[in-house]
C-alpha cells in the first residue's frame, strides 16, 4: 500500500485521478463480467449489495469529503468557517435534483412504468444504463477533486486519502456492476450485451475524475466547495436512488445489514489509510 500511496505522489495529480477513477471503472467492469458464469441473483443477494454500496457512499461523503472540505475551510475562510461545506453540499444536491429531473433514467429495480426524467421513448436497457452513469458522475467527480486538492498540499488532503477514496468506489463498484448487468441479462440480452452495458455505466467516472481535478488545480479558491458539492451529490444519490431500491422487496434488513457493512468497510479504510 505504501508503494501505491509512494507511486501515485510522484505522478501529476490529474494523471493519478485519470489512473484511479479508471481502476473505479475496471472494477465495474470485473463487477459487470458475472454474468458470464450467472443468468440470475437472489433478490436478496442484489439488495444487500445495493445496501452496501449505499453505506460506501455516505461514509465517503463524510470522511473523504465533507471532513477535509471543514477543515480546509478553517484556513481559508475563518470568518465562515461553516459556508463552503453548506454551500458546496447544497449546490451538489441540486446539481444532481436537476440531472434526475431532465435525464431519462429506470432504477435497477423499478418498472419500466417508473421511469422519470423527461419522456423519451429509449429502451429500458438504455433508462437503466443512464441511471447509473448519473449515479457515477459522483463517485468520479470526488476522486479527482480530492486529487487536485493534493495538488495545492494542503492540510487535509492527502494522497493516501484520496487512494483509499479510490479503492472504496472500486469496492462498492464491484457490486454494482454486477447490479446493473444481471438485471438486461434476465430480461433476455445476452451475456456479452449484458457485460458490455453493465461496464459502460462506469466509464463516466473517468471523465468526471479527471474534471474535477483540473477544475480545483486552477481554481484553488474553490476547493472546499468542491469537496463538499462531490458530497452533496453523492448523499443525494444514495437517498434518492440506493435506498429506496433496496426497500421494494422482502430483504430489507439484509440491504440494512449490508449498508452498515459498506460503511464500516468505508470508515475503517479511511481511519486507517487516509
Amino acid at each position: 500500500m505504501n508503494d501505491l500511496i509512494h507511486y501515485f505522489e510522484s505522478i501529476d495529480p490529474v494523471y493519478a485521478a485519470l489512473l484511479a477513477t479508471t481502476f473505479t471503472w475496471l472494477v465495474t467492469a470485473m463487477g459487470a463480467s458475472l454474468v458470464f458464469f450467472f443468468k440470475s441473483m437472489h433478490r436478496g443477494v442484489l439488495d444487500g449489495m445495493l445496501g452496501f454500496t449505499g453505506g460506501v457512499m455516505v461514509a465517503a461523503s463524510f470522511w473523504s469529503l465533507l471532513n477535509p472540505s471543514i477543515e480546509l475551510s478553517e484556513r481559508m475562510y475563518p470568518d465562515m468557517i461553516w459556508m463552503p461545506a453548506a454551500v458546496g453540499f447544497l449546490s451538489g444536491a441540486l446539481f444532481l435534483f436537476f440531472l434526475d429531473k431532465s435525464l431519462p433514467h429506470l432504477h435497477i429495480n423499478f418498472k419500466e412504468s417508473e421511469k422519470e426524467g423527461v419522456k423519451t421513448q429509449f429502451h429500458k436497457t438504455t433508462l437503466l444504463v443512464l441511471a447509473i452513469t448519473l449515479h457515477n458522475i459522483p463517485e468520479g467527480l470526488a476522486v479527482g477533486v480530492l486529487f487536485g486538492a493534493c495538488a495545492h498540499g494542503i492540510e487535509g488532503a492527502s494522497i493516501a486519502g484520496a487512494v483509499t477514496l479510490a479503492i472504496g468506489i472500486g469496492i462498492q463498484n464491484f457490486p454494482e456492476g454486477f447490479a446493473v448487468a444481471m438485471p438486461l441479462r434476465r430480461a433476455g440480452a445476452s451475456r456479452l450485451k449484458s457485460f458490455w452495458y453493465g461496464q459502460l455505466s462506469a466509464i463516466v467516472e473517468p471523465i468526471a475524475g479527471v474534471c474535477g481535478a483540473l477544475a480545483v488545480i486552477y481554481m484553488e479558491p474553490i476547493l472546499p466547495f468542491a469537496l463538499a458539492f462531490a458530497a452533496g451529490a453523492m448523499i443525494f444519490v444514495v437517498v434518492e436512488e440506493v435506498i429506496p431500491e433496496t426497500q421494494r422487496d422482502k430483504y430489507t434488513d439484509i440491504a440494512v445489514l449490508g449498508f452498515i457493512g459498506g460503511f464500516l468497510v468505508m470508515m475503517i479504510l479511511d481511519v486507517a489509510l487516509g
